[in-house]
């Protein structure tokens, strides 16, 4: 069923009311009431986020990859380059630059793969996920709050690095899915 025909599917959920709980710089919360279809009601807790975008970034047998420190799971990972979306920000041109910042690498071209919800049961984030190969080196610009190394890994170390948990979030287990697809096969 298409998206503009949701309210016509048997499973919609009517929202009856929103109660605002929290807006940060990042994120807000809100709980929506929402009429269930049977009739009864219920709550929804719904996390607001602007989106993201990510990078798969190959030079020649190597990915791109950044160090850091993630607060919420009080854990080191890796990860492939990535980064919020501005409020109404292209996402492509999101891309290039979260790139550049991380990594210090422009992207003289770079094309969408895919777009996914990351936790669609209580999130509306939406990560837009890019490929690139065909990049130069510029310089690093980090934000003030950022802390992060960069580093260039083959295929078989961002396998060992899922193995071992240093890969750990679904946008850079995805990236590396699709990198192993298009080592076998030329295709994204």
């Amino acid at each position: 069923m298409s998206e503009n025909n949701v309210t016509n599917h048997p499973f919609y959920e009517r929202t009856v009311g929103t109660k605002p709980v929290f807006a940060g710089r990042m994120i807000s919360l809100q709980v929506d009431t929402v009429q269930l279809p049977n009739g009864e009601t219920a709550t929804r807790e719904i996390v607001r986020h602007p989106g993201a975008v990510a990078v798969l970034a190959l030079i020649g047998d190597r990915m791109l990859v950044v160090e850091q420190f993630r607060k919420p799971l009080e854990r080191v990972q890796v990860e492939i380059p990535a980064g919020k979306l501005e409020n109404g920000e292209d996402p492509l041109e999101a891309a290039v630059r979260e790139l550049e910042e991380e990594t210090g690498y422009k992207a003289r071209s770079i094309r969408h793969l895919r777009s996914f919800s990351t936790s669609p049961g209580f999130a509306e984030e939406v990560i837009h996920l890019y490929f690139t190969d065909d990049l130069e080196r510029g310089e690093v610009h980090l934000d003030d709050e950022e802390f992060l190394t960069c580093e260039a890994i083959t295929l078989e170390e961002a396998e060992r690095y899922m193995e071992e948990g240093k890969i750990f979030d679904a946008k850079t287990i995805l990236a590396v899915y699709m990198w192993r697809q298009y080592a076998l096969t030329g295709k994204l």
